[in-house]
């Protein structure tokens, strides 16, 4: 049993490391991909840091020789090697200063050409992903990705980068002169190093465990914030406040225990730096003092390695906060890299087909679908619905009428069989002709910000004033609108707020309408309208749906009575099939429903 177990342990913890592997490559990749189009301005600003560099770290250097060299020439009335001395600090100073500026500059031109092209690579790519994405990954996490987690990696870009370029060099810069100088107080630095690494060894080893916790800590806080924010009229209605109120504390309490850990990792590390800074001054001047007193050493080169010592551990706590930075944006670029690597479910076709006018012909051919192998939602099974026939899907909750219609969307694809459009796979169909072809109203009615019209056009951006009033008046929504304070000017403000559940549905019906698809697809379309609007719009229905292909999934049966053929569903599979007429004066599941729904409105 032990030894079983072991071997598991070993193999989990190969797969882990193989995981971390594969992720870290991946991130490679998508940041290598970021700065490939940046070579030349890339090169240019390592150039201009590594020459600002040199010039900052030239100052003591340039006082020991104006001490050691300078003053006692000047005794002798030579000025010449004092002027130089004075001349080449200032000059150094100046050329820093003006690089430092045009570094600065270089390195916001490139983190912000980065997370331009990341911020679009993220939203274009999730546009792109499949619904089956999108209802599996919450909108809150989406969120982060596209706020919290391109944060991470402007600060990372914006200062992270500069506090190592900068403080690496610096350092490197700073050992090489100071061995140049004087090798024993290089030595004596070089000794300082050792606990220093210790130090940032502890510090890295702890800080990144530290701070994938407030990482995680935080996106649980913004994907609560957002599902509270998002879904406030279902918190009002059930009278959610006092829970989220709770849940929301103990989140914010854990971001801030998550906090903490790090800021006393700080509290250590800050005054560990110091410490060794000091030593390591104390004992170069220690050293460096006996020398001079014996003659081995000029005063000025002791005053340069003071100097230099003392200016090799600034970088270090900057570079300790670049770390900080680092594995946000590590754990950042990780998350988007994975969302960026995610594939559509439904992919575009390799060698489209186009279908420029669709009749409406729609054909099941051994169609199977499971969102896994263990849970089939439609078993195998045919069907054809010939073109400018409106069918009408009902049947009890689960029963997998709003999964056909996705199927027919293109929403999803069958794990088996086909589905054709007048002939034409729909995998096989250019995806403009298929969104031209095939419209599905939910019953959701989503409106975006801005006016009634821009919403109704959207089924048509390019439609007159006249086709989207001709849109309107058609589902009876033109009356509603011109009684709004702008008519079709009117901004439905966020989410359609400004109108009813009713006459969003109404909208969108004009939306789709607009769009003239050959088939129309209503989910639960008329769940929102009331019964005179439904009536106006069942009117309105039988003359759009006349020539077009119509299916229609409705719980409301008094919808069915405009439909010609009725498919009752249960448990994915067709188990009547006929006229509204012939099902109703028959004794199947239909006819039992039919006599449900009349005695419900007696």
């Amino acid at each position: 049993m032990t030894t079983v177990t072991g071997v598991e342990g070993e193999e989990r913890n190969d797969f882990n490391k193989v995981e971390s592997r594969q992720i870290r490559d991946r991130s490679l990749r998508l940041l290598g991909s970021l700065l490939r189009p940046l070579k030349a301005r890339v090169t240019l600003t390592i150039v201009v840091v590594v020459i600002s560099t040199a010039a900052q770290v030239a100052g003591p250097a340039l006082i020991a020789y104006g001490i050691d060299t300078g003053l006692p020439r000047m005794i002798k009335q030579d000025w010449l090697p004092l002027g130089l001395a004075v001349a080449g600090y200032l000059a150094a100073g100046i050329a820093g200063a003006i690089l430092i500026s045009w570094y600065t500059v270089l390195t916001a031109r490139i983190s912000q050409a980065i997370l331009i092209d990341l911020r679009k690579r993220v939203f274009l790519h999730t546009q792109r992903l499949s619904l089956e994405f999108h209802e599996s990954y919450t909108s809150g996490r989406i969120i982060a990705r596209q706020t919290s987690d391109l944060d991470s990696i402007r600060e990372l870009l914006d200062s992270g980068i500069n506090q190592l370029v900068q403080g690496g060099l610096y350092m490197l810069f700073i050992a090489g002169a100071l061995f140049s100088i004087d090798f024993w107080s290089g030595v004596v630095l070089f000794g300082s190093l050792v606990p220093l690494a210790f130090l940032l060894r502890w510090f890295q080893k702890r800080s990144q465990r530290a701070f994938r916790e407030t990482r995680t800590a935080s996106a649980r806080l913004i994907v609560h914030f957002v599902e509270t924010m998002t879904g406030i009229r279902a918190v009002k209605a059930f009278r959610k406040e006092g829970r989220n109120a709770v849940q929301f504390a103990a989140l914010t309490e854990d971001y801030r225990e998550a906090n903490l850990k790090t800021i006393r990792l700080f509290g250590i590390l800050d005054p560990g730096l110091v410490l060794i800074g000091n030593v390591a001054l104390g004992v170069v001047l220690l050293v460096g003092g006996l020398r001079v007193a014996e003659g081995g050493l000029a005063i000025g080169v002791l005053l340069a390695a003071l100097l230099y010592t003392r200016s090799f551990f600034a970088p270090a706590q900057d570079m300790a906060m670049f770390y900080n930075s680092y594995q946000s944006a590590a754990a950042a670029l990780e998350k988007i890299s994975g969302v960026l690597e995610e594939q559509p479910s439904v992919p575009d076709p390799i060698k489209p087909v186009d279908l420029w006018e669709a009749n409406g012909e729609l054909a099941f051919r051994g169609v199977e679908f499971a969102y896994t192998p263990e849970r089939v939602i439609l078993p195998r099974f045919d069907l054809e619905i010939p073109a400018g026939q409106t069918i009408a899907l009902v049947g009890s909750t689960g029963a997998g009428k709003s999964t056909l219609a996705k199927l027919i969307s293109r929403f999803y694809d069958p794990s088996d069989g086909s589905i054709r459009l007048d002939g034409v796979d729909l995998r096989s169909l250019h995806p403009k002709d298929l969104r031209r072809a095939i419209v599905m109203v939910t019953q959701e009615a989503y409106l975006f910000s801005g006016s009634v019209g821009d919403n109704i056009a959207l089924g048509k951006p390019d439609a007159t004033n006249e086709e989207i009033i001709a849109a309107a008046k058609a589902v009876g929504a033109h009356e509603f609108i011109m009684a709004l304070p702008d008519g079709y000017d009117s901004d439905v403000n966020k989410r359609g707020g400004r109108v009813s559940a009713g006459q969003r549905q109404l909208i969108s019906f004009a939306r789709a309408f607009l769009a003239d698809p050959a088939v129309l697809i209503l989910d639960e379309a008329t769940a929102s309208l009331d019964i005179p609007s439904e009536r106006l719009v069942q009117e309105a229905l039988q003359t759009l749906l006349a020539d077009r292909t119509a299916i229609i999934i409705a719980h409301r049966l008094s919808t069915v009575a405009i439909a010609d053929r009725v498919l009752v569903m249960e448990h994915g599979r067709i188990v009547e099939d006929g006229t509204p007429r012939d099902l109703i004066s028959g004794t199947g599941r239909f006819a039992k429903l039919h006599a449900a729904w009349r005695d419900s409105l007696v």
